[in-house]
């Protein structure tokens, strides 16, 4: 535990980043005004705290499936010793099942005196530039390690071979890799650590209009097409392509990139969905109405936290919004599984995430970069875009404006 943590900071600059802009941390801001003699002494104490902390020693770069089952024990125990670790994009499971398909995935592994101290999973690029794993598809990256390890990221990158490394959702109390987030999104979280019961009169009380509206359609739906139901883990593969058919027409409806245009995706969904095991698994969810498939979505998950991953529901039940009914009925089977938390990723001005999630998180978008020639010239390549980018997802107005074109021209394409 940080003895400093229940410390009043002597500077009166937020502890926390807003969401949406990065921002510095207090320290790494300067010195704050007006520091006296006690100011000094709690940064002087604060600093013998942090040299005692362990320093993670040289990096071994491996493929994932060169990780040995020591190195595998370690990292799961890494992820269940602290809750922000605790996410299946973080898991060591999905890195190899990545590395299964794609030929760039790599592991940096850090040890010490104490044994393994870190893991960095990564995509590893021609040039020396690199990304999340699986950066298309996966709503979570960052370093999986022990409590008590700090991390040089210049040494983490150097050692790793990688001059850049871009990041779309860092996992928060990354604070290595913090100073170079360009922006900060919200997160929507389904907390069920109290039970679903309780999860629903909070839902109830929060928003009694969406819940009250839910619950009709499902009750409409069972009237009009048959009996509801839903199974939480479906191991059928012909029902897994059909949530994926439906999830294709609904990028191309939307003018989307369709995530499955793409062989390896459907591989690594593929090989995820055969994955069963108490600390990982992929769950196929599907809802019913008399026996046949309305909604469903697939994604990951470890002992306690579900991601949502691809949510899609059959076209001709829209009216009934399956899907909505399909998360409830998900929240409501995974709380008993055990689940203690479902992540919903980043909201995005999406209102059913909104309507669903009672508690939220941040994660990060950005590069952190080596002082190279090569990091450079990057940077000066891609901040334009980057930046344009980012101006159309934070203005409601141009970001309203975006969505309607990609849709218009979605719509153009189902029809040519």
């Amino acid at each position: 535990m940080d003895v400093f943590a229940t410390r009043p900071r002597p500077s009166s600059c937020a502890t926390r980043t807003s969401v949406h802009h990065a921002h510095p941390t207090c320290e790494a801001a300067g010195q704050p005004e007006g520091v006296n003699l006690l100011d000094f002494t709690y940064y002087f104490q604060k600093a013998a705290h942090q040299r005692r902390m362990e320093r993670a020693g040289p990096v071994d770069v491996v493929k994932p499936g060169e990780l040995t089952g020591e190195a595998r024990s370690a990292w799961r125990l890494m992820q269940r010793a602290q809750p922000h670790l605790d996410n299946p994009f973080l898991s060591p499971e999905f890195t190899i099942a990545a590395g299964d398909v794609r030929s760039d995935v790599r592991v940096a592994v850090l040890q010490d005196d104490r044994g393994f101290a870190a893991f960095f999973p990564f995509e590893r690029r021609k040039g020396g530039i690199g990304s999340g794993v699986a950066s298309w598809v996966s709503l979570c990256q960052g370093v999986v390690h022990r409590p008590d390890v700090g991390i040089d990221a210049r040494v983490l990158l150097e050692g790793a071979g990688l001059h850049v490394w871009h990041f779309g959702c860092l996992a928060a109390q990354q604070p290595w890799l913090a100073p170079y987030a360009q922006s900060w999104m919200e997160t929507a979280v389904l907390n069920l650590a109290d039970g679903f019961p309780a999860y629903l009169a909070a839902l109830r009380e929060r928003s009694p209009k969406f819940l009250r509206s839910t619950l009709y359609k499902e009750r409409k739906l069972g009237r009009d097409l048959g009996t509801v139901s839903f199974g939480l883990d479906i191991a059928d593969d012909a029902q897994f392509r059909l949530l994926r058919r439906w999830k294709s027409q609904q990028y191309l409806a939307k003018g989307r990139a369709d995530r499955f245009s793409r062989a390896w995706v459907v591989e690594l969904v593929e090989r995820l969905h055969a994955m069963n095991t108490p600390d990982f698994a992929g769950h196929l969810s599907m809802l019913y109405a008399d026996g046949r498939p309305v909604a469903g979505h697939f994604g990951i998950r470890t002992a306690t936290t579900l991601a949502g991953w691809f949510p899609a529901y059959d076209p001709a039940s829209a009216r009934y919004s399956p899907g909505l009914i399909q998360h409830l009925k998900m929240a409501e089977a995974a709380a008993s599984a055990g689940i203690r938390a479902i992540d919903l990723s980043v909201k995005a001005d999406s209102e059913y995430k909104d309507a669903l999630s009672n508690d939220s998180g941040t994660v990060a978008e950005g590069a952190a970069r080596r002082p190279t020639a090569t990091a450079v010239l990057h940077r000066w390549s891609t901040q334009p875009v980057h930046r344009l980018r980012r101006l159309v997802l934070d203005t409601p107005a141009l970001y309203r404006r975006a969505d309607q074109v990609m849709r218009w021209r979605g719509r153009w394409r189902s029809t040519s």
